[in-house]
């Protein structure tokens, strides 16, 4: 029996599916992390929780055009088919090549990969980019990637809007051409171009730098916003613009509250900019992170984007390179074994996940079952094993 979807999802559920991924974002090829004997999931749990989710996208999720939920878009294939990939299915395994292939029909003229009147042109081209270039080792969609990547270049403000460095928006990424500029969409180019083999050095990064400094609350040269003081605990918001939004709302002062997947998303985005260990931009979301160290919950959000807060948690945990995490009062987490439990214990009799707290479309399981995987791609035991099909 294949998942259908409440197409009355897709218009709240983008907000949050795009907004806060941050997806992102969602470069989950193995950023690496230096293993410890003895850290990291059992094997054979990590195993059989993998291929059960793999299962449930094949077999349950994937309609017979290749597509996952095509009533939010294309965004969602595109997730789940890079999550596919990430576990070792080949391109050629039908459920990859028919996925694809749906992918392919929503290719622009402009360059861009998204649906068509899509208000979210930014998202579905960057996940686009990550899927598309973790299948493209015979180099079958180079010229593709190609237009792609400059598309969402096109779209990120900076010059090329009359926007000057000294603006607040400068270096940010909205949902397309002349949308407000955010963290998530942010973030979500930043994984996009780090994809691609982008470094440090590549401009749109340093850009896209400067804007996700502005939306840490920490004063800093980097950091002169009117918001910067007002709860300054090291930690992100959504953004600024339009009066500032946090997801977690206001403080008493008028400050924005920082909550868990825009910090990841946030250290995650310096740390592949290139911004060293000892940088005080990076200690303060450090210092945060260690003061919410949480897998039950979203920090601040509660229950709300759970599962995209943990392959958020598991990307910028696999960036920063240790198998341990110190929290704040000292206690020392194997996070890879942790996150393994915390997803095993809340998967579901046929393969799935779901988020009871059906905001942000985790109500549905064929996103929230792909972000799990995503998640898990990060976390693989210490002798590499892992499922493929």
């Amino acid at each position: 029996m294949k998942v259908r979807v409440n197409p009355f999802a897709k218009l709240l559920g983008f907000l949050w599916v795009f907004s806060v991924l941050a997806l992102g974002g969602v470069t989950l090829a193995q950023d690496g992390h230096s293993n410890s004997p003895g850290t990291g999931p059992d094997p054979q749990i990590y195993q059989a929780c993998v291929k059960k989710g793999i299962d449930f996208l094949i077999n349950r999720g994937q309609l017979p055009d290749g597509s996952f939920s095509p009533e939010a878009g294309v965004g969602i294939t595109g997730i789940a088919v890079f999550a596919l990939l990430q576990h070792g299915l080949p391109v050629d395994h039908p459920a990859i090549r028919s996925g694809l292939g749906y992918i392919e029909r929503y290719i622009q003229p402009d360059g861009g990969i998204y649906s068509p009147d899509s208000f979210y042109k930014n998202y579905e081209t960057c996940i686009a980019i990550m899927c598309l270039q973790a299948a493209n080792k015979d180099g079958r969609y180079q010229d593709v990637i190609a237009r792609a990547e400059r598309f969402a270049k096109d779209i990120q403000w900076d010059e090329s809007e009359d926007i000057s460095p000294s603006d607040y928006a400068y270096g940010g990424a909205g949902y397309g051409r002349h949308r407000r500029p955010d963290l998530s969409n942010t973030a979500f180019l930043i994984d996009a171009l780090k994809s691609l083999g982008r470094g440090p050095d590549d401009p749109a990064i340093q850009k896209a730098l400067i804007f996700v400094s502005r939306c840490q609350n920490l004063e800093t040269e980097h950091n002169t916003t009117p918001f910067a003081n007002k709860n300054p605990d090291g930690g992100f918001y959504y953004t600024w613009a339009a009066g500032g939004e946090s997801m977690a709302g206001k403080t008493p002062t008028g400050g924005l509250r920082s909550y868990g997947s825009m910090t990841y998303a946030g250290l995650k985005s310096m740390i592949y900019a290139g911004v060293k260990a000892d940088d005080p931009r990076v200690q303060a979301a450090k210092r945060w992170i260690a003061e919410h160290y949480d897998l039950e919950s979203n920090p601040g959000l509660g229950q709300q984007g759970l599962y995209y807060y943990y392959h958020t948690f598991a990307k910028t945990m696999s960036a920063l390179g240790e198998p341990y995490f110190v929290d704040a009062s000292g206690k020392r987490h194997d996070w890879r074994a942790e996150l393994v439990a915390a997803l095993v214990k809340r998967q579901r009799e046929d393969g799935s996940w779901i988020n009871m707290a059906d905001r942000w479309m985790e109500g549905d399981p064929n996103l929230v079952t792909a972000y799990a995987l995503l998640a898990l791609a990060c976390c693989r035991p210490e002798n590499g094993s892992g499922t493929s099909q």
